[in-house]
């Protein structure tokens, strides 16, 4: 059969894929655009125009608001083929929405969590409506396209949105909330009037049927396994909303930046919405070239080898507090996050059983979960104790040199877990099942355990009881307390 033309490839998708994407876009753009400069609108002082939050309360913030966005989509698709596409898209566009503008209105930390909590819900609900959509408006022939074209798009939003940023909030931080409301309020019209539901299979299986598919999942201790140790080069990424933005406006430079720009007559102040952009920019330009590289080599070793580009992006940052490296750095880092995500998307998809795929790809989304929970969190508590008071400080460059090399060191270890997951346990034997059982038994029961000790430091480490602790410990408990009881029991 000879290869379709690009231009037969385009029109051989219906009108509603090119509507999905279009959302994808904008509400991509509304999650980025925000998220960019977040963690500095949230910890800047009060006189600047931020809210003067901790680093550690704003990391513990994002940590929770990241993972309920993971979280979400595993109920969310679910709940997409019960009530329908239109209905659900509806109701997250809607709630995304009335997330931001609230959040851009408040100034009470509770009040910010709560507004934050209600745009990750949407932003999950969201997710797999749009995937599940595309995957039922393609065909074997034209699929690879098509998911190119919906990575294209998140991609041209995450580099777009923050550009904008970069002028809305010289007038007023509230400016970018409400613009992301925006995005995402104005897609409501084109679901009312124009979105379509993709044809799908009835779902007849009962809330009891889909609770049992989930345990299923969760008790597949290879699969489980292999997340928890790719998990560990997500909490590198999830620094770029965090402490990556703190480095980058308390300790560099970034005038040189500015000259080289002026140079060619572009009015540039580098800042942190630009790290968003570096993302984005580095993606649209070169997943092509490196999908094409990595085409044709199997997903564990190209993931590792993701991860050891992204680390050595970690390693510039730790290398020097010159601006140039550190672009040099997040665009290093972009390459391994592009060289490793798509293969791991493609590996749940070889290994997850032929009447499963959408039940394991929904579970797929757990990477952010772990890497933001323990990212976000650990970030935040290490940036508020190692850097932040050395900010002026003599000796702040070593510090932040030992700083990065935490997170570097982290990374060598998930790469270090990944090669050996590949050559021990991924070949799907009853042997190497068991053997994965065990390390989980492991891996559940340590989360027992520091859930325990967590639980003890909210109550007995200061004279009043820690919130923030004791949220993190049940989230400790229940992961820790779930996982041995799925892995201990025939599912």
């Amino acid at each position: 059969m000879p290869t379709q033309r690009p231009a037969g490839i385009l029109r051989s998708f219906p009108p509603v894929f090119w509507l999905a994407n279009v959302m994808e876009l904008f509400e991509r753009a509304a999650y980025y655009g925000l998220n960019s400069v977040l963690a500095v609108y949230l910890s800047n002082r009060i006189s600047e125009g931020g809210l003067g939050f901790t680093e550690q309360s704003v990391g513990f913030l994002q940590s929770l608001i990241y993972a309920f966005t993971y979280i979400v989509p595993i109920a969310g698709g679910a709940l997409a083929d019960r009530y329908g596409y239109r209905r659900m898209l509806l109701f997250s566009f809607s709630i995304l929405s009335a997330g931001y503008f609230i959040a851009g209105s408040v100034t009470l930390y509770g009040a910010v969590f709560a507004s934050l909590l209600l745009m990750a819900t949407g932003a999950g609900l969201f997710k797999p409506i749009i995937s599940g959509t595309l995957a039922r408006t393609t065909t074997e022939e034209n699929s690879g396209f098509g998911f190119g074209i919906y990575y294209w798009m998140i991609n041209i939003g995450a580099f777009l949105a923050p550009l904008a940023v970069s002028v809305l909030k010289g007038f007023s931080w509230r400016y970018v909330f409400i613009a992301s409301g925006i995005y995402c309020a104005a897609m409501l019209l084109p679901t009312v009037f124009l979105f379509v539901d993709p044809p799908r299979p009835v779902n007849t299986r009962s809330l009891r049927e889909d609770a049992r598919s989930a345990a299923m999942v969760l008790g597949d201790a290879r699969f489980m396994l292999m997340i928890v140790i790719y998990s560990g080069f997500w909490v590198l990424y999830f620094q770029t909303f965090g402490s990556v933005l703190w480095y980058l406006r308390d300790f560099l430079d970034a005038t040189p930046v500015d000259r080289f720009f002026a140079s060619f007559g572009v009015p540039l102040k580098f800042d942190a919405e630009h790290v968003t952009v570096i993302n984005g920019g580095t993606i649209i330009l070169l997943q092509v070239l490196v999908s094409r590289l990595v085409k044709n080599i199997r997903p564990l070793p190209t993931m590792v080898t993701g991860i050891v580009i992204g680390t050595l992006g970690f390693l510039c940052l730790a290398a020097s507090t010159n601006i140039w490296v550190f672009i040099l750095g997040m665009s290093v880092f972009s390459i391994g996050e592009m060289t490793a995500h798509p293969k791991y998307y493609s590996y749940v998809g070889l290994v997850a059983p032929a009447d499963k795929k959408a039940v394991y790809m929904g579970y797929a989304f757990l990477y952010g979960v772990i890497g933001s929970l323990i990212g976000s969190s650990l970030g935040g508590m290490l940036y508020g104790s190692m850097l932040k008071p050395l900010v002026g400080q003599p000796g702040a460059a070593a510090a932040a040199r030992s700083f990065w090399l935490i997170f570097v060191a982290l990374n060598v270890v998930a790469a270090i877990g990944l090669v050996i997951y590949d050559r021990i346990f991924a070949a799907d034997t009853p042997e190497t099942n068991e053997k994965a059982r065990r390390v989980m038994l492991v891996i559940y029961g340590l989360l027992l355990v520091a859930g325990l000790l967590f639980l003890r430091a909210s109550f007995f480490g200061g004279a009043e009881i820690s919130y923030k602790t004791l949220v993190q410990a049940v989230i400790m408990l229940l992961l820790g307390a779930g996982g041995m009881a799925v892995s201990l029991r025939k599912v």
